[in-house]
């Protein structure tokens, strides 16, 4: 598959760096060359210096024969060029990134008719992550497949949780009676993720993914030590396009919300535009003023501010004042992981979801959908079981299937059923599948 990237961006990047675990034909086309140089001491892909928007450049690289070409540059305007152009000179598919909600959802413009097949919001997506976030309040992570038949669930453990100290294997067996299957382990110091076998062990801090089907969500915080808390008052920090995108989705779901915002005019404007929003004209890292605002008060504290630094410090003062439920947006990708060492509930990169979001058009195979967990650098697919796929053939624990991957449920006839050792695959299975970079191709190939 050749693959086009315009944009050496924290996007391209991410989106090439997981291309790169595939051994595709990828290029990245950007104007800086510092950035270039950087994949290109960093990753397996082929860099172009020059305007993507250039036609003689796009031919030079071959467009013709392309089958996808993602634009993720910083630019709307500069994507929608691309991908106009770009189809014109015959790549197959276009998607390219977009600031603007409203040409998401219009009934007025095909903008397939103008070349751009596919469009994605960084700042939509993150709003909608948010809001699940908040939906699960004693989880800091949280994914949902098929209307949330099956989910992932992501917490860090705490003194309070009774399988502290105890095996997998012991767990789950002192509460059989509860459906799950720990699929990961991200631990404090340890840069690897854990694959968890029978025999490990769940430590102090651990970061726990646990995949869940519906009906056992509530089952699973006994497990964890904690209860499930209903957050109805939320307080924004920062009036920017995923502040404003986030209380607007917030009010529509009757939570009651405060927006706060230093800058007078942003603030009058989004009073007018947020009307079921209290929308606060201040500095939101003055802790006087958040006093006066009953911060004690809020169930969450959400900080997306166009500073992470601000953001991730005036979540950690909302904490202090026992805030239960934290949530900064952060830029820098370096800082994903340092949420749970920290005190953070969660650090949300937009860029990360969007590339997550982009990844799922460039699989091979029948992968239904696909997600990006916060703080490990791994991907969970949705595959759906194809006729006489060579995981149909045995029982999973004698498929050879890689160590650096784990099966985390199964989907049929919108069922969920437990994926255990013993259980074997049908066509026509929805699988929940945790992956890391490295066995990606390997459990394709499986599902193929």
């Amino acid at each position: 598959m050749k693959i086009i990237i315009a944009g050496a961006g924290d996007v391209g990047f991410h989106l090439a760096k997981l291309l790169s675990y595939e051994s595709q034909d990828t290029y990245v086309i950007d104007f800086n060359g510092e950035k270039l140089n950087y994949i290109n001491n960093h990753l397996d892909v082929i860099t172009k210096k020059g305007d993507a928007t250039s036609i003689q450049l796009l031919k030079e690289i071959g467009i013709e024969s392309a089958d996808l070409l993602l634009a993720v540059t910083e630019s709307q305007n500069t994507n929608f060029t691309i991908s106009v152009v770009g189809k014109a000179l015959g790549v197959k598919k276009t998607i390219a990134r977009i600031n603007n909600p409203e040409f998401l959802k219009n009934d007025v413009i095909n903008f397939k008719d103008y070349g751009v097949d596919f469009m994605i919001s960084p700042e939509e997506l993150a709003a909608e992550e948010i809001k699940q976030l908040l939906y699960q309040s004693s989880f800091n992570d949280t994914v949902a497949f098929e209307n949330g038949v099956f989910n992932i669930m992501g917490t860090t453990l705490g003194y309070k949780s009774p399988i502290l100290d105890l095996t997998v294997k012991e767990a789950k067996d002192k509460f059989c009676l509860v459906d799950f299957i720990t699929i990961a382990i991200k631990r404090e110091g340890v840069s690897q993720t854990i694959i968890p076998r029978g025999d490990t062990v769940y430590k102090l801090n651990d970061q726990v993914y646990f995949s869940v089907p519906k009906y056992s969500i509530n089952k699973l915080y006994p497990i964890i030590g904690k209860e499930h808390i209903d957050i109805k008052n939320v307080m924004i920090l920062g009036g920017s396009s995923i502040g404003k995108k986030t209380a607007r989705n917030l009010c529509r779901d009757d939570f009651k919300v405060k927006l706060i915002e230093r800058n007078k005019t942003k603030a009058l404007q989004l009073a007018e535009d947020l009307r079921d929003t209290l929308v606060i004209f201040g500095d939101g890292r003055e802790l006087e003023l958040l006093e006066e605002e009953n911060i004690r008060e809020m169930d969450a504290f959400v900080a997306v501010t166009g500073d992470s630094e601000t953001n991730i410090m005036s979540c950690l003062v909302a904490k202090s004042k026992g805030v239960k439920k934290t949530i900064a947006l952060v830029e820098n990708m370096d800082y994903i992981n340092i949420s749970q060492t920290i005190g953070i509930d969660t650090l949300v990169n937009k860029k990360l979801i969007a590339a997550s979001n982009i990844f799922r058009h460039i699989r091979k195979g029948e992968i239904l959908a696909l997600a990006n967990l916060h703080n490990i650098d791994a991907e969970v697919f949705e595959f759906e079981v194809q006729p006489g796929a060579k995981v149909t053939k045995k029982v999973i624990k004698e498929l050879r299937f890689p160590r650096e991957a784990v099966i985390g449920g199964v989907i049929r006839d919108e069922k969920a059923l437990m994926s255990f050792g013993d259980f074997q695959l049908q066509s026509g299975d929805k699988a929940i599948v945790f992956c890391l970079p490295e066995a990606i191709s390997t459990v394709e190939d499986l599902f193929n």
